[in-house]
Parts: structure tokens; sequence; C-alpha cells
């Protein structure tokens, strides 16, 4: 009996403890379901965010064409090695334990304080530069912009190679680094096909000045798109940009990239077509290369299209990609003839080129088929203002009773004296604002200069202590003393006269297409005035204007005989404004001319610095160009080939005539024939005022220096080679 409940106890405490035991295993069940079934997606995705990293892809910019779809700004593929810096300092402290650290100063609500951060420096040159050095692939950096963007921008990868040649590229592929935080990425850039070709038109861009953070919040690395940073790629920049990308890449048990699990592609901004020819662009900036300092603008007098912009001396927008090294920037800053600046866009005085505004006025005020008459100046108050007859060397005999065509023709500076002063400066400067002088055109290019259109009320303001006289309109009626105008400016009012009086908005972007070749918008022709409509001018008015423009290149004695041509009447107007720079004189010598003269196709406005006078070099220039323009619409073939920096000079220019073999001749006399005269004019502004700082690769600092082992080829790297053309193009760093 006792033996029966001893058992019947046993059984009892078995039955109990395997009841626990169902219990705790049936909890443990239930407990892995809940963790594997329930949360399983959970836990699997933190699991997988801890090993994975998101990147964001830039976004590839549009491409910029010519108005017949020639491609003049690309994107090329560039690789360069990025170092992701959390993940470095991550990895770094896995392995050692802690992370070495440094002071610095900085500011908390206005007061100074001490906070610490990583020494990514000493990090990344311990944990990153030996591996590269023993695979001979470090490269020189500056430690400096290292600590700064880890201090400031450290979601943003460091760019420590880029542009990497065949060679180096080859190594890397060969090579498993397995360096958490370093990856090889592919990154569009910038290519300006044709080199300095329109160079001043393009622009550059750069790294934006700020960052999204709400964006890049969503990513573990964020690598910003390049946006504009002047010119067309500033003002065209929101089309141009295109839609990010994103790569999920897999890191590995030591924190190292391994794969590439996901690539969402970014897409392509939109393209932007300009109303510019790239052969006429290139037409112009050959003929403009004889010369050290000047622009030349080529213009569709019939909608105001700009067919060409040119500027010397100029520069290669290709070395601002992806960044431009301090040393070409602090050449280019501190050149003396200013490459940076685009002369069309920038104002001089412009002397007899004026007096078509002056001609104008004129016959507005009722006086255009009054006689005046030249005895070789006028006096106005104590100063005798002289006729260039005068100041010619020798001095020539005074040019006598003169109508507005010849006057015109001679470009006698007595005549517009007293024509200038009966018209009147109010008459003079109501013709000029209808001419669009004095205010900006309103291109999409920067610092584009409004110039100047005195008057009263333009002294009063800046020269309160002077009072308006007749010799300051007489300044003004031969486009010396107080006037700026701009080569853009002066070309339009030759295309409202060749046109017969309607003065188009001028046009530099024709319209933007998205990629898959829908018109997104398309610049209308637009008419800004009219002169016959608005300014009561009737077409024999304007015609006035014309035959002086026309005897001025077809008629002995007219100043710019230079520009004829065998199978195209030209007809224009010379210009020369006297200017001083320094102790040497650096006069400015002009031309606008526009041809056929019946039915004009094309206005030419050339400017150069530096010259005898405008019937001399600057007229020659202008022929120059049309003549290759209708060589080349009767099938002469414009070959583009990619164009080297013109490189500036002061070289004085005494003349020009391409028959020569060297089309220029040196030499400071002054020719009869629109020779300047004794004014007082003023420097202009240039168009380089203001301009954005590009962004400038620091020189590699001290501690930034490495030394690479020397390696032998690989397969790949031979391979590379091979494909190559046996090139090593020194990477850049």
């Amino acid at each position: 009996m006792i033996v029966q409940r001893e058992e019947t106890a046993s059984h009892r405490q078995i039955l109990i403890l395997s009841s626990i035991a169902i219990a705790v295993f049936a909890i443990l069940i239930l407990r892995l379901s809940y963790l594997q079934v329930i949360r399983g997606n959970q836990y699997k995705a933190k699991i997988k965010g801890n090993s994975e990293l998101t990147v964001r892809i830039p976004a590839v910019r549009g491409e910029i064409f010519d108005r017949n779809g020639i491609p003049l700004v690309e994107n090329r593929a560039s690789l360069q090695v990025d170092l992701y810096l959390p993940d470095i300092v991550k990895a770094y402290k896995e392995n050692e334990g802690t992370v070495p650290v440094i002071t610095y100063r900085a500011f908390d609500h206005g007061m100074p304080i001490n906070k610490e951060e990583a020494d990514i420096v000493q990090i990344v040159q311990t944990s990153v530069i030996p591996r590269l050095e023993k695979l001979g692939l470090a490269g020189d950096y500056n430690t400096r912009k290292l600590q700064l963007q880890y201090r400031n921008n450290k979601e943003v990868p460091f760019s420590y190679r880029k542009d990497l040649d065949f060679e180096t590229m080859a190594r890397f592929c060969e090579n498993s680094l397995n360096l958490p935080g370093v990856n090889v990425t592919l990154t569009p850039v910038r290519n300006y096909v044709y080199g300095a070709l329109a160079a001043h038109l393009f622009g550059y861009v750069g790294w934006p000045t700020e960052i999204d953070p709400k964006e890049a919040s969503q990513f573990n690395f964020y690598e910003p798109d390049v946006v504009g940073k002047a010119q067309i790629e500033l003002a065209y920049d929101t089309v141009l940009r295109g839609t990010p990308g994103q790569r999920i890449l897999q890191r590995n048990a030591h924190g190292g990239i391994e794969k590439e699990e996901e690539q969402i592609k970014p897409k392509q901004g939109a393209n932007v077509y300009l109303t510019i020819d790239a052969r006429i662009q290139y037409i112009a900036e050959q003929a403009l290369r004889v010369v050290g300092r000047g622009a030349i603008v080529v213009l569709n007098p019939n909608n105001g299209d700009v067919l060409a912009m040119a500027s010397v001396p100029s520069f290669d927008p290709n070395k601002f990609v992806p960044t431009i090294s301090k040393k070409d920037w602090e050449s280019l800053v501190h050149d003396e003839t200013d490459p940076l600046t685009n002369r069309a866009l920038s104002s001089y005085a412009p002397g007899s080129i004026f007096k078509l505004c002056t001609s104008l006025a004129g016959i507005r005020a009722g006086i255009g088929d009054r006689e005046f008459t030249c005895t070789g100046g006028v006096q106005y108050g104590d100063k005798f203002m002289k006729c260039w007859v005068l100041t010619a060397k020798p001095p020539l005999p005074p040019h006598g009773k003169l109508h507005l065509s010849d006057a015109i023709k001679k470009s006698c500076n007595a005549f517009f004296y007293q024509y200038g002063n009966a018209a009147g400066i109010d008459q003079i400067d109501s013709v000029g604002k209808m001419l669009g002088l004095g205010q900006k055109t309103g291109l999409p290019l920067n610092n584009e200069a409004p110039g100047v259109l005195p008057g009263p009320e333009w002294l009063a303001a800046n020269a309160p202590q002077e009072r308006w006289s007749a010799g300051y309109t007489a300044n003004v009626a031969i486009g010396q003393g107080f006037v700026l105008t701009t080569p853009i400016q002066m070309g339009l009012v030759g295309s409202t006269v060749a046109n017969g009086g309607i003065y188009y908005q001028p046009r530099l972007v024709k319209k933007v297409v998205a990629q898959d070749g829908m018109i997104l918008s398309e610049e209308p022709t637009k008419i800004r005035s009219d002169l016959k409509k608005e300014g009561g001018f009737t077409d024999n008015q304007i015609q006035q204007v014309r035959l002086g423009m026309w005897k001025v290149v077809n008629e002995d004695g007219g100043t710019a005989r230079k520009a004829r041509l065998e199978k195209n009447i030209v007809a224009g107007k010379t210009g020369t404004a006297q200017f001083w720079r320094g102790r040497s004189k650096d006069n400015h010598t002009w031309f606008i001319g526009f041809a056929p003269y019946e039915h004009p196709k094309y206005v030419v406005i050339v400017l150069v610095q530096g010259a005898k006078s405008g019937g001399a070099v600057a007229a020659p220039l202008a022929s120059k160009v049309l003549q290759e323009i209708f060589a080349m619409e009767a099938g002469k073939e414009v070959k583009l080939t990619p164009l080297k920096p013109a490189v500036g000079n002061f070289k004085h220019i005494s003349s020009i005539d391409f028959s020569n073999a060297t089309p220029c001749s040196y030499g400071p006399d002054i020719e009869p024939g629109d020779s300047p005269v004794d004014a007082s004019p003023r420097s202009g502004s240039s168009s380089r005022e203001n301009m954005p700082t590009p962004d400038i690769s620091e020189d590699a600092d001290a501690r930034g220096h490495v030394k690479n082992k020397q390696q032998n080829q690989g397969g790949l790297q031979k391979f590379f080679n091979f494909l190559g053309g046996g090139r090593s193009a020194a990477p850049k760093n």
C-alpha cells in the first residue's frame, strides 16, 4: 500500500514536471513563432538595414546644343574614389575599440567653446592610406579639407581621387581592397566638346553651396548634383538638372562594400538649344584670335537671334571640371588681359558708331535734312572741340558743308557736334532708350553691363556739382564723354537700322527639349520697340541712315573701305574712342556692319581694344567674318575642332589684312579716317564683376603626401593600357 502511494506520488511529480516542460517548450515555440513569423520581417529589415548602405546618385545634366543640333556641352563618365567617412570611423572603432579625437574651437550661440570630434585624418592615414600605398593606388590630398568635410558635411562622400586613368582603374579592378568606406564610383561630369569655343556663353558648373537636409536624411551618403555657377549653365540650371537615382550597397561582415544590391538610375535633365550657329561661332572666334583683346557679335537682324558671341582672350571651361586647380584659377584671375571677361557684354565708350543714334535723334527732331559746316571744330565755352581731321597725322582739311549721309560717311565730328545740339540731348536720350541703350538687353548671361546713356538727370544724380551744357551734348553726340555701350547693344542698334526700324529682343536660347523629344518651352521672337510706330519715323528717314552706312563702305572717302566684299554689298559704320591704359594709349575701335545691303541677313559688331582705328582694324575683321559666312552658305565646309584658350596681349594694332600670312601689323601711328578726338571717355564696366568663385581644388598639404610602392602591371592593367594606346594620363588627386 505504501509502495503504491509512492509510485502514485512519483507519477504525479513526473506528470507535473512534464507539464511544466511542455509549457516551457510551448512558450518558447510561441515566442519563436512570434519573433520569426509576426516580427520576422521587422528584424530581418533591421539586420538588413545594418548591412545595407544607401547612396544618392547625382542626376545627369541635360546637354546644350547649337541651333542645328550640334552638341556643344555633353556629359562624360568619370571614375573617382570616394571615402564614406562615417563608415571608415565605424570600422576603425570596431577594430581598435576606440577612435582618436581632436579638439577644435567653435561657437555656440555666439560663445566660443571647445568641441571634440574624431581625428578623421589620423584614422584615414592609419587604416586606409597604407593599404592603398601598398597597391600603388594612393594619391596626395589635402588633410585640412578632409577634416573640415568630416566636421561640416560628413554625409557627403569625400572625393579622394578624381578622373582615374586607365592604369589606376585597372589596379583598382584587379585588387579587392575590402576597405570599409572606400568605393570607386562612376560619376557624370561636364564635357565642353570644343574646348574654349563659346566659353563665355556656357559658364561652368560646381558643387552646391547648400544641401537640403530633409533630402539628405533619406540616404546614408549623399552625393549632390553639380549646379550651374555662371552663364547658360546657371540661367537654365533648373531645366538642365535631372532626377537623382539611388544605389543600395551591401556591406560584408568587416564593413567593406561587397556588392551592389539595387540601383535606381538617375534621369537626365532637359536639353537646351541655343540660337548660336556653332559654325558661325567658330568663324568669329578664329577671326578674332588675330587680336589680343576684343569681341565679335553676329546677329540675325530679322528676329534678334544671336548667331555668335565671341570674346578674347578666353578660357577652357573644361579646366573647371570637376574642380579647377588653385594654380589654374589664380592664373586666370591674375591675368591682366582678363580672359574671364565677356567683352561682348562689357561697356566701353562707343565713339563714332554712336552717331547712328544721334542721326536718328536729329531726324526725329526734324533736322535730318539740314546742312552743317565743318571748319575743323566747334567752340563751346572755353573749349574748342576738334574734328578728327585736325588730330590726324598729318592734319587734313576740314570737311566743309555736309548733309547727314555724307557726315556719316566721313564720320565728321564737327557736323555731329552741331547736329546733336540742334536735336537736343532729350531727343538723343529718347531715341537711345528706344534702341535699348543705358539698359540691359535681358540675355540670360551673368554680369551684363547696362551701359550709360547720359543726360541732365543722369549728371545731376552722378555729378551734382556739374551742370549740363552744350559741350556735354556735343560729346554725347559723337559717343564720347560719359557714354558707355556694350557690343551687343550696338549690334542691336545696327540691326534696327538694317531691318528698317524694328528693335527685336535679342534671343540666345531657342528652346528647351525633354529627353523624350517633347518641347518644354520655346522662346518666341519679340519686338521690343518699333521706330516707325513709336518714334514716328518713315521708311525714307531710316533709309537716310542706311544710305550713310552704305557710303561708309562703298564710296571713296568712306572710313570702312576695308569692309568691302566682292559678291555681297556691305554697309557699316566705324568708331574709334580714345582711351588710355595708364600712360599707354589703348583706343577702343569699333565697326558695325550688315549684309547684304538690300535684304540684310547678318549684322556683325566688332570691338578691338588697343588698336589704331575702326576702319583699319575692326572693319577688316567684320569683313572676314561675313566673307566666311557667305562662303559657308555657298557650300564651304566649316570643320569644328576643339579650340585652345585665346591668349591676350597689349600689343597696339595698326592694321589688319587677312591676305597676309601674318594679318596684324603693329605700331602706334594714327591713320586718317575716323581717328579719335581729344575727349574724356570713361572706363567701362567689366562683365566679370561679381563673378561667382568656382570650386577650387586645394593643393595637397605636407601631411597629405603619400608614398606609393612600385607595382608591376597586371593582366587587366595591360589590357586597359592596350585600349588606351599605352598612354598613362596623370590622374587628378
